[in-house]
């Protein structure tokens, strides 16, 4: 048996065991792909990301899920990124380019008032309709037809992994949301693989402008992902491309997690150029604890 250093940090909050926890493996180059699959699932968090050297960036970020490597996470990033600078690495330099299974991504380093910010570009965005039941999608996730907002679409989103955005009427249906994974393949025809990511425009902080929960594929090993960055960048573009189309730009937060007491914010920037949408995503992170994972 063979052992690894595997660092805990929480994204999307300042306060521990707040936001989304994810593990950090430093130095990863020696590490296989299988090696790399079974400490994720020993860690047993929604995502741990290795850091590796590359040839083409200034490091290279592969991210696994318990289940099955994924190719962009957005909180995993924002953590990793909040160590290897916070920790001295990049010293004076704001900016670096990153290298990800969807290509080279940039990263901006800022510090506002004694709190390290880390902003990602994320994937180009992209859409696809939902055509399945709304019922049985309604039931999935523990609630009726009736709770969901029908004036707005539903349909899958990506800026790097799919999920499926379901607008919800009411803030309080949040709190009885209770998701069934295995049956979303059957569910989700269209995509068999995506996540459901509840969202609506009550939020229980006044700064956000949009609340939500994030429910993980069956093939993840996991339930819930408490804070989301990639599904975050999802609704920055669904924002401009859907609900505002005579908007430019736009930005706003995220609040995700308080059903579980994860409580996150998550700030989203979305500006519309002439044939496409860049979304950005930013945040902090902190430092939890070290752990020593066993793998084969």
């Amino acid at each position: 048996m063979n052992s690894v250093n595997v660092l805990h940090y929480d994204a999307f909050s300042s306060v521990p065991n707040k936001g989304n926890p994810i593990g950090i493996v430093l130095n990863a180059d020696f590490l296989t792909e299988d090696e790399m699959q079974n400490i994720a699932f020993k860690v047993g968090f929604n995502e741990t990301v290795f850091v590796l050297n590359s040839e083409k960036a200034d490091l290279r970020l592969k991210y696994f899920t318990p289940g099955h490597e994924i190719n962009l996470c957005g909180h995993a990033t924002i953590g990793s990124l909040y160590c290897l600078k916070s920790n001295g690495m990049f010293e004076d330099r704001n900016l670096i380019q990153i290298e990800t299974n969807v290509g080279i991504l940039p990263i901006k380093f800022d510090q506002m008032n004694d709190q390290l910010s880390i902003e990602m570009k994320q994937d180009r965005p992209q859409f696809t309709s939902f055509n399945g039941d709304i019922d049985k999608l309604a039931k999935s996730i523990g609630l009726v037809k009736e709770e969901l907002d029908l004036d707005k679409p539903i349909v899958y989103g990506s800026t790097g992994t799919w999920t499926l955005l379901v607008p919800i009427k009411k803030l309080s249906s949040f709190n009885h949301m209770i998701p069934n994974n295995q049956q979303f393949p059957d569910v989700l025809a269209e995509n068999v693989r995506s996540s459901i990511h509840p969202i609506c425009f009550e939020t229980y902080d006044n700064r956000a402008l949009m609340h939500a929960r994030h429910f993980s594929s069956p093939y993840s090993g996991t339930i819930e992902d408490p804070v989301t960055g990639t599904a975050s960048g999802v609704m920055g573009a669904y924002y401009l491309l859907y609900l505002n189309q005579n908007l430019n730009s736009v930005e706003f937060i995220v609040e995700q997690g308080q059903e579980i007491g994860r409580d996150g914010r998550v700030h989203v920037k979305a500006i519309r150029s002439e044939e496409d949408i860049d979304i950005f995503i930013s945040g902090t992170a902190i430092f939890v604890q070290e752990l020593k994972i066993g793998y084969v």
